[in-house]
């Protein structure tokens, strides 16, 4: 049975005005699935995902929400549907933690019905689930990066979506963070049922963390399937020029990408070692 899919693109061709930046590109994203956008820098990647959010709008080709062309979608209906977090958002100066986060639930909002106990509970949870709860009283612009992605997080749950977008959501966090972050992203979509749309630079976290990962180069898609289907050392030499292993891991079944170097297989023969001694300057 065909997992359905509420938002795909139809031959997209995105540009700035020079030559186009993703090409004639057709992908669908499984609903209630999480999916990941990897590629070498400068491929598209979160042209693509800027795209299918609505910021921008393709030149040629269309994005497809629940079976509607988005851009003829009403604004407050796709923001009630779809959240993004952009690779670097910015804030004004000064904001709190409390108000960023309260800002996703704009969308839910109307003149005559304002800040309501249901919003405030919301906004609870997304603080509480980023781990952020402490730091709602803090301007934004006095925290470590680490603390500002998650707190930009928060806002981006905050907008209670089905689908969320979310551009490097790893940025700024050491490892130990990264996996809180993604083990997040995997609680919403396994208990809640979020669908998921990533862009991720690490190909292991994304082997990891997906149920699909999407291959771009060049501004078009390479290939796309579960991440045992995908990760290939022939792929990764063809699409990133990246000369890999790709082990198995016992616990989880998941690929594992361990690159290569020239280094490994630099060896010293015995005798070579004694030559060095040898040779070295006496101390």
């Amino acid at each position: 049975m065909t997992t359905p899919a509420r938002l795909r693109t139809e031959a997209v061709t995105i540009g700035y005005g020079g030559d186009p930046v993703v090409r004639d590109l057709s992908i669908t994203l499984a609903d209630g699935q999480v999916t990941t956008i990897v590629g070498p820098n400068g491929c598209g990647k979160s042209t693509l995902l800027r795209t299918m959010s609505r910021l921008l709008k393709p030149t040629s080709g269309q994005v497809l929400l629940d079976g509607e062309s988005i851009h003829d979608l009403h604004t407050r209906d796709v923001a009630r549907t779809m959240a993004l977090l952009p690779q670097s958002p910015i804030a004004p100066d000064g904001l709190l933690v409390r108000d960023l986060v309260g800002r996703g639930r704009h969308p839910h909002q109307r003149w005559f019905s304002q800040w309501s106990p249901e919003d405030e509970r919301i906004v609870d949870l997304a603080l509480e689930m980023t781990d952020t709860a402490g730091l709602r009283d803090r301007p934004l612009d006095q925290l470590s990066g680490g603390q500002r992605q998650r707190a930009w997080i928060a806002m981006t749950l905050a907008q209670d979506t089905d689908l969320l977008l979310l551009d490097e959501p790893t940025t700024y966090l050491d490892l130990a963070h990264q996996v809180e972050v993604l083990d997040l992203v995997t609680r919403l979509n396994r208990e809640r049922g979020r669908t998921v749309v990533m862009v991720l630079h690490d190909l292991n976290l994304a082997a990891r963390y997906s149920d699909t990962i999407a291959v771009m180069k060049d501004g078009v898609l390479v290939t796309q399937g579960n991440p045992t289907e995908v990760f290939t050392p022939a792929m990764l030499a063809e699409t990133f020029g990246l000369d890999a292993d790709v082990l198995t891991d016992p616990r989880t079944g998941l690929p594992i990408i361990v690159p290569t170097s020239s280094a490994d297989s630099v060896e010293l023969s015995p005798d070579a070692d004694k030559k060095e001694l040898a040779d070295a300057p006496n101390s």
